[in-house]
């Protein structure tokens, strides 16, 4: 195998296989990174029996051939040589990458004994790059780190006709972001839950692409079952990945929302940021923020009388009575930081029920409800 490659195409696909390779395989073969040189064509894989990834990209082909390497190795060569055509050659055990007077040699892996990547499930349907990468940020925040609760680890997929939902929750928060595709059929009907960290990482590398074809396959739907599977054409060249769903039943989101709200909140969400953020300095860890509402007025306060104290007021738009509730402030923080509206809305029952955040375009508008964040309060002291 030899073939010719622009480094800067080189080393961006092989960043984005060697992304997903596991740091600790349980076979050695799985930190490997696939290359395959045929018909002008330079393929790169990765997979490690749970996602898999691979890069379809035109290259100068000498010799065609297949060769396995390690893929976090291949990663960093790639990042570090100069901006100049690289040529990669196996020869014998080894593989020998060239730019300019630059020269390692690579150790390779045994091919016959990688698996075989899965096969992408049955296309579902399509939708911009950068508004599945929107959306996807939207929710992933609020999905759980929690290896021992797998399901709060996903994000819920759920399409319906030309309409997609999108949910997440780690029990403290619930992000639902609700988005329009073109579904392949129309009256198309499925549900997954997908890795949110997966999920992640694959929208976030398509936000330049055109288009995302998303393919889904549930249990029992033949081809690809259990799969997920995303591809689109990117500036280095074909992406394709695929990952195995959660197993689990998702909480039943929908009933969380409040249906009715006794005190709505508008304010500026760039102000509410940077204030935010400076008073949330003096709250110890798991300490929450004070947030007190009325007169026209937001209050935000944090720390004790035993500790460093801070407070600050904005300039709010009040609808209902007033209340004084408590928030985790970087969970607040995260969800202001995705809404991406000029202005935040915060909707509230009572001081110790969820509040909900949504955006709008200004301050006297309707807020948008594609994208809700609910927040639950935490109690405070005193």
């Amino acid at each position: 195998m030899k073939f010719r490659l622009d480094r800067d195409v080189l080393a961006d696909a092989v960043a984005w296989v060697a992304r997903s390779l596991p740091t600790r395989p349980s076979v050695p073969v799985l930190a490997g990174l696939l290359l395959n040189a045929k018909d002008g064509e330079l393929v790169l894989s990765g997979f490690d029996y749970e996602t898999s990834a691979r890069v379809s990209l035109p290259a100068e082909i000498a010799v065609e051939g297949s060769v396995l390497v390690s893929g976090r190795l291949l990663a960093d060569i790639s990042r570090s040589l100069p901006a100049q055509p690289v040529d990669i050659e196996a020869d014998g055990g080894k593989v020998v990458v060239t730019c300019r007077s630059a020269r390692f040699t690579i150790q390779t892996l045994p091919v016959d004994e990688y698996p075989d990547l899965p096969e992408m499930p049955t296309a579902s349907g399509t939708v911009k790059g950068d508004v599945l990468a929107a959306a996807v940020a939207q929710v992933a925040i609020a999905a759980g780190r929690d290896d021992m609760l797998p399901v709060l680890t996903g994000v819920r997929i759920e399409i319906e006709g030309s309409s997609v939902t999108l949910a997440a929750t780690d029990r403290y928060r619930l992000a639902v972001r609700e988005l329009s595709w073109s579904p392949e059929r129309p009256d198309v009907s499925a549900t997954a839950l997908v890795p949110a960290r997966v999920l992640a990482d694959t929208a976030k590398s398509f936000t330049s692409g055109s288009e995302v074809t998303i393919a889904l396959a549930t249990p029992g739907s033949g081809g690809g079952e259990g799969l997920v599977g995303f591809a689109g054409q990117t500036g280095g060249g074909m992406r394709r990945t695929t990952t195995r769903l959660l197993d689990g039943e998702f909480p039943k989101y929908r009933t969380l929302f409040p249906p009715e709200q006794q005190t709505i909140a508008r304010i500026e969400t760039a102000p509410f940021v940077e204030t935010l953020k400076r008073v949330a300095l003096v709250a110890e860890r798991n300490t929450p923020i004070r947030l007190t509402l009325g007169d026209s007025e937001a209050r935000l306060e944090a720390g004790s009388s035993d500790e460093a104290q801070a407070s600050e007021s904005l300039q709010a738009q009040i609808e209902g009575e007033g209340l004084t509730i408590g928030f985790n402030p970087q969970y607040l923080l995260d969800g202001l930081g995705v809404i991406d509206t000029p202005v935040a809305q915060l909707a509230f029952t009572q001081a110790n029920r969820p509040a909900v955040l949504t955006g709008a375009p200004a301050i006297d508008a309707e807020a948008n409800l594609d994208y809700r964040y609910l927040l639950m309060p935490v109690r405070l002291q005193g």
